[in-house]
């Protein structure tokens, strides 16, 4: 439902002049970085903040139309310039950043501030979905796969099983094994740091505390979470041999990951709520 007084064509070219704009820069994001494991979470991302931004949307068509002129003309001209250097230089972070202000730009001159106020998590939710640099990538990810394999191979050691290690490869009876920038990457991280973020606003939190310390725990759960995926590839190719665990049951270790880190951030959540109220607001 809208207002009878919605401009329809006004939506239509603003709508029509986005997927001119992003269109492109999202196709070539579906051929390339998207198609990975490693950062294949930015649609889902994608679709989630679209969501998130339409279950407000009555919110929004009910507020006075107060456009908040100077600011919002300012945020969108540059953005728009963050764009076109992100087109023009090849630099994807920078035409998929931009979107997030030239869209918030648009609610400051139809609606104002009070849009963004009601807004700004699923804006800031598309965060998530903007290619992480490659240079980042690869001086957080180097340590985090040599700290997640070192914590596995001790482990399963531990257990008894025949496991070695050098450096990311782990050796299990006749097997070998790399820890690959999916299995224990700055990625993964950044994706289960999503689903907290995403997790406390559907919960309605409002402890800025206990949302805080949710969102640091969050990192080490990730972490765990991560050790539990590798140590189960390890055990499967143990036990059923390479094609075992190169096969489907890799893909569904990635599966067990989120699954094992939201098992952790609920746990997480009710220990943290013995000392920290929830305070949760109205649902809207």
């Amino acid at each position: 439902m809208v207002p009878s007084g919605f401009d329809w064509l006004a939506f239509c070219i603003v709508a029509a002049g986005l997927v001119m704009l992003y269109g492109p820069a999202y196709i070539e994001l579906a051929r390339t970085v998207w198609a990975t494991d490693e950062q294949g979470h930015g649609p889902i991302i994608l679709a989630v903040s679209a969501w998130l931004i339409f279950r407000k949307r009555h919110d929004v068509a009910a507020l006075p139309g107060v456009p908040a002129q100077f600011a919002g003309w300012s945020l969108l001209v540059l953005s728009l310039f963050l764009c076109v250097v992100g087109l023009s230089q090849d630099i994807i972070m920078f035409s998929i950043s931009s979107q997030i202000g030239v869209i918030a730009s648009l609610f400051l001159l139809f609606r104002g501030w009070r849009a963004l106020r009601i807004l700004w998590f699923p804006l800031f939710f598309m965060i998530f979905m903007i290619p992480l640099p490659e240079a980042l990538v690869a001086a957080v990810t180097g340590p985090l796969k040599s700290a997640v394999s070192a914590v596995a191979s001790n482990l399963l050691y531990s257990l008894g099983y025949p496991v070695g290690r050098s450096g990311v490869v782990m050796t299990v009876g006749p097997y070998q094994l790399l820890v690959a920038d999916a299995c224990a990457g700055l990625n993964s991280m950044f994706t289960l740091e999503a689903l907290g973020m995403l997790y406390m606003n559907l919960m309605n939190y409002t402890n800025a505390k206990r949302n805080i310390a949710l969102a640091l725990l969050l990192v080490p759960t990730a972490f765990v979470a991560n050790i539990v995926r590798v140590m189960i590839l390890v055990l499967v190719t143990y036990h059923f041999g390479d094609e075992a665990g190169q096969g489907f049951v890799h893909g569904f270790a990635g599966m067990v990951l989120f699954m094992v880190a939201l098992i952790l951030m609920l746990v997480l959540d009710k220990i943290l709520g013995l000392f920290l109220p929830a305070q949760r607001r109205a649902a809207q």
